[in-house]
C-alpha cells in the first residue's frame, strides 16, 4: 500500500514510524514532513493547509490512503475534499472536526449532553467578558475558541491577568482569529490526564492513557507550550477512573456527535482533569495529540494500518488493541526562547550516540546535506521504553544528554510528576 501522512511534525514522524511496520506498506509519503521524516518517507513540498495540492498528488500518485495528522486541515475539510476525489482517508469530516476546532461548541455540546467539564461562559464582546472577569471567581481560565497551536489557553490568578488575557486575544489578536470568540472558565484542580481514541463513529477504543507536561520549565512554570514532555501510563488513571470515563466521558461524546448529525471517525483526544468530584473534559482534540502519540504509538503492539483501515471501513468492533506494559518517556528538546520568538537553522549533533533502543522523533528539524538541522520551536521529541518509570527516565535523559544545538532547551522533570 502507498500511504500518505499530512503534516511535518513529531507526531506525523510517530504515525509514520509505526506504519511502517506493517508488512503491507510498500512506500511511504509525507507532506510537508521533516528532516527525521525524510529517512523514512518520501517528503512531498506540498503545504498541510494546500487542500487542492494534496488531492492532485494522491490522485496522480494513486495513493491507497492518505493520513490527515493536523488540526488545522481537518477543520479546513481536507478529508471531505478527499472523500469526494474517491481517495480513503483517515480522521474525522469537517463538521466533526468542529469538536476541536471550536471551543464554544464542544463546551455547549458537553452541556447539552451532561458530559462533565468546568462550568463556563462564552463571549463575543471583550467589554461583556471584562465585566464578567471582575466577579468570577479566582483562579479562572481563559480559552480562545479556535485553533492556536495549543497555546490558546491562559491560566488567571487575578482579575488583572484575566483582563489582560481576554484584552490580548480578543482585542490585540495574540492568536489570530482563533480569539473572535472566548471561553471563559472555572479552574478545575486535580492531575491531568491525556486520553487517545480510535472511534469509527460508532465503536470507540481507548488508547493507553498518558500525561503531558505544558508549561516550558521544571515544576510547571513559565508559559504554556505545545507540550515540553509526555509519559505513559498516567499514575492517575485508575481501572475504576476508566471505567467512569467510559460511562459518563467517551461514549456520550460519540453518541452525542451522531445525535448532532457530526458522526467522528478518527481519534478523539479527551483531555482530562481527575478532580474530587471525578473526571471531567478540559478539552477534545480531533487528531492524535503531540507529543502524546509518541509515547502511545510507542507501547501499541497492533498493526497501527489495520486499526486505521478498521476506523475508515466502520469495522472497529473487530480490533482488540494490545500494549506494552512497559513505561514510555517522552522528553522535547525546544529551541531556546520556544514558545515566544527563537532563532533556527543550528545544526544537530549527536543523534548518532543515541542508543539504539531510544527513538529520537523529530519535530522541527530539516535535513541538508547528510545533517540535520533546527527548524522549529520544538525540535526533538527523545523517547525511551523500560520496564519503570524510574529506568525510562534515566534512558531517556540520557539520550538528552548525547544531543546537541546551540540554545537546546528542555524540561529537566518530564516523568515526576
Amino acid at each position: 500500500m502507498k500511504i500518505l501522512v499530512v503534516g511535518g511534525g513529531g507526531r506525523e514522524h510517530a504515525i509514520l514510524w509505526k506504519i511502517k511496520q506493517s508488512p503491507r506498506v510498500t512506500k511511504l509519503y509525507c507532506a510537508p514532513g521533516n528532516g527525521g521524516i525524510s529517512d523514512i518517507a518520501e517528503c512531498v513540498p506540498i503545504g498541510a493547509m494546500d487542500i487542492a495540492g494534496i488531492v492532485d498528488f494522491s490522485l496522480k500518485e494513486k495513493m491507497d490512503m492518505v493520513i490527515v495528522a493536523p488540526d488545522d486541515p481537518l477543520a479546513a475539510g481536507m478529508v471531505d475534499a478527499l472523500e469526494e476525489a474517491g481517495i480513503r482517508a483517515f480522521g474525522p469530516r469537517k463538521n466533526a472536526a468542529v469538536l476541536e476546532a471550536s471551543k464554544a461548541f464542544s463546551k455547549d455540546l458537553m452541556k447539552k449532553y451532561n458530559i462533565p467539564t468546568a462550568a463556563y461562559e462564552i463571549f463575543d464582546d471583550s467589554r461583556a467578558a471584562v465585566e464578567y472577569v471582575k466577579t468570577a471567581k479566582l483562579p479562572l481560565v481563559v480559552k480562545a475558541d479556535g485553533l492556536a497551536l495549543g497555546k490558546g489557553v491562559l491560566i488567571c490568578n487575578t482579575v488583572d491577568e484575566a483582563t489582560d488575557a481576554v484584552l490580548s486575544i480578543m482585542e490585540d489578536k495574540k492568536f489570530g482569529t482563533a480569539g473572535q470568540r472566548i471561553v471563559v472558565e472555572e479552574f478545575l484542580t486535580g492531575p491531568e490526564v491525556s486520553v487517545l481514541a480510535f472511534t469509527d463513529g460508532k465503536t470507540i477504543i481507548p488508547m493507553v492513557s498518558s500525561q503531558d507536561h505544558k508549561r516550558a520549565y521544571d515544576n510547571d512554570q513559565g508559559p504554556n507550550t505545545g507540550g515540553m514532555g509526555t509519559f505513559s501510563p498516567s499514575r492517575a488513571y485508575t481501572e475504576e477512573i476508566h471505567s467512569i470515563c467510559m460511562k459518563t466521558i467517551f461514549v456520550p461524546t460519540i453518541n452525542a456527535m451522531n445525535q448532532e448529525g457530526r458522526p467522528f471517525k478518527g481519534v478523539i483526544f479527551f483531555g482530562l482533569m481527575i478532580t474530587k468530584d471525578g473526571p471531567k473534559v478540559l478539552e477534545y482534540n480531533a487528531r492524535f495529540g503531540d507529543p502524546e502519540t509518541q509515547v502511545v504509538l510507542l507501547r501499541l503492539e497492533n498493526d497501527l494500518l489495520e486499526v486505521f483501515e478498521a476506523v475508515i471501513d466502520e469495522k472497529l468492533d473487530t480490533i482488540k488493541l494490545s500494549w506494552s506494559p512497559k513505561t514510555a518517556v517522552c522528553v522535547v528538546m525546544a529551541s531556546g526562547g520556544y514558545p515566544g520568538s527563537y532563532e533556527k537553522g543550528y545544526e544537530i549533533k549527536g543523534l548518532e550516540s543515541v542508543e539504539k533502543d531510544i527513538i529520537v522523533f523529530h519535530a522541527g528539524t530539516k535535513k541538508e546535506n547528510n545533517k540535520y538541522y533546527t527548524n522549529g520551536g520544538r525540535v526533538l521529541g527523545v523517547t525511551a521504553l523500560a520496564d519503570n518509570m524510574e529506568n525510562a527516565r534515566e534512558k531517556a535523559y540520557r539520550a538528552v544528554s548525547c544531543i546537541s544545538f546551540k540554545d537546546a532547551h528542555y524540561r529537566r522533570d518530564i516523568g515526576i510528576k
